[in-house]
């Protein structure tokens, strides 16, 4: 079931280096979440933080909390691989493996978790790239490598690789960034699909694309190189298209800078 997130008073680090300030946000469960802002204003280091990938790079923390339906996900006795297990994440240009099939890319982290049958990953997996509007196109060349795909369809199946584990959550980075129009309008009625089973959060530079998914949107800036990024107004994204309540999104959105 698609479960609910709660930011509170989260400030996100890279050393001694604050790049995040103080963002509460809230996350309702089956919707789309769209964060914009300008290049650098730390809305990608949020969207990590939210499944803890922040944490690979050397040194990085946070302070404050992200609760999972109520639960800390940066509690001591949290791990964080069982929180990306739970949290999925689709990142900015398609990543399939390159050495594998494209079934084997599908259920790459079921096999990681072992004790499952191959009718029971056939099963799975037929049923992720169903969800992920890719079944009638690849069904028949299931053992192919997946980097023979598309650019569209190879991040089609990141999605399916990403849900087979069956998250409670998604993530995505600017899925869209690398794709032609055609590509790109197939991966959002994707998410317009996926947002019945799912909480999505999505991470865009385009306005466009913003007011097409998402139910809410999140306004973050920067008041000036080398300061922390700031969570400046989040509304339902009608409004913060139409009649945003700070002059800044204003500016954003309506493309006076950005």
């Amino acid at each position: 079931m698609a479960k609910r997130i709660d930011a509170r008073d989260l400030n996100i680090y890279y050393g001694s280096f604050l790049a995040v300030e103080s963002v509460c946000l809230s996350i309702e469960p089956r919707s789309v979440t769209a964060l914009i802002g300008p290049s650098g204003c730390g809305k990608s280091t949020f969207l990590r933080s939210l499944n803890r990938m922040h944490e690979v790079v050397p040194g990085a923390h946070v302070d404050g909390s992200v609760e999972l339906d109520g639960q800390d996900i940066y509690a001591d006795n949290v791990d964080p691989v069982t929180v990306r297990r739970t949290i999925g994440m689709v990142f900015q240009r398609p990543n399939p493996f390159p050495t594998m099939s494209i079934f084997d890319n599908v259920v790459a982290g079921l096999k990681l978790q072992g004790h499952r049958s191959k009718s029971e990953l056939n099963e799975i997996a037929e049923g992720a790239l169903r969800a992920a509007n890719l079944w009638n196109e690849v069904k028949d060349r299931l053992d192919k490598p997946g980097s023979s795909l598309s650019g569209g369809q190879q991040q089609r199946l990141c999605i399916a690789r990403a849900i087979a584990i069956r998250p409670d959550v998604l993530l995505m980075d600017e899925p869209c960034s690398a794709l032609d129009p055609i590509s790109t309008m197939a991966i959002e009625e994707l998410i317009e699909e996926l947002k019945r089973d799912y909480t999505i959060v999505i991470v865009t530079h385009n306005m466009q694309q913003a007011a097409r998914v998402s139910d809410r949107t999140a306004f973050f800036n920067l008041v000036a190189t080398g300061k922390p990024g700031q969570l400046v107004e989040v509304d339902r994204t009608a409004k913060i298209f139409s009649n945003p309540s700070v002059r800044a999104t204003e500016d954003y959105v309506s493309g006076r800078f950005g």
